[in-house]
């Protein structure tokens, strides 16, 4: 299932990365206190419990549609991320992310929202149909953006992926935060209520 996680990181995307990767090391800034990162009670409920390794430095490429670091490009001060999943239904994943100004951020989170609303052309075939929403923002800090996506089989209308993602901001913090399940039906009033407002209230 993870590695449906995958996905390819847009030209827009990889400008904003390369440009605060190179900004963040030029400065030789110092790792700032890590932001607090999402609980598992905060990912949604689906019959099962969910685990995962506690928060670590550094960007998890285990992402759906914001793709990959390009390599040697990750900075390597102020990212954290934290993997979850249960044990066989759901999976999901923050990656935060403290720039050194608010501008930065703002850039970076619109960015990564069209990257997330872009996702369906990646995963559109022949054999699959491929459906974005998206979910309107949730009112908490500076502001979150709920998005998803359903992907199907065509040979087989049993097989289907549903994902969920936010992109939430706090002054000069990102957080990213993603759901994906191929069993149940997407969660989207406890994903934007529970989790993106607890893990965007949380941190700071």
């Amino acid at each position: 299932m993870r590695t449906r996680l995958h996905g390819l990181l847009t030209a827009a995307v990889t400008a904003a990365l390369l440009t605060m990767a190179s900004g963040t090391e030029a400065a030789a800034v110092e790792w700032r206190p890590r932001p607090g990162m999402v609980y598992l009670s905060d990912m949604p409920k689906d019959g099962t419990t969910w685990y995962g390794a506690p928060a670590a430095r550094g960007w998890n490429n285990l992402t759906a549609c914001f793709g990959f670091w390009p390599e040697g490009q990750a900075p390597e001060v102020n990212v954290w991320s934290r993997e979850v999943a249960t044990s066989e239904t759901a999976a999901g994943v923050q990656n935060t992310v403290v720039f050194e100004t608010e501008a930065e951020a703002i850039t970076f989170a619109a960015r990564a929202r069209q990257a997330y609303a872009d996702c369906p052309r990646s995963y559109e075939g022949p054999n699959n149909i491929v459906t974005a929403y998206d979910y309107g923002t949730v009112d908490v800090e500076e502001g979150a953006a709920i998005l998803g996506m359903r992907e199907e089989a065509l040979w087989d209308s049993r097989i289907y992926h549903n994902y969920l993602f936010g992109v939430g901001r706090d002054g000069d913090t990102v957080t990213l935060i993603e759901w994906q399940s191929n069993w149940s039906a997407p969660p989207v009033d406890y994903f934007k209520n529970t989790t993106v407002k607890n893990v965007v209230n949380r941190l700071y």
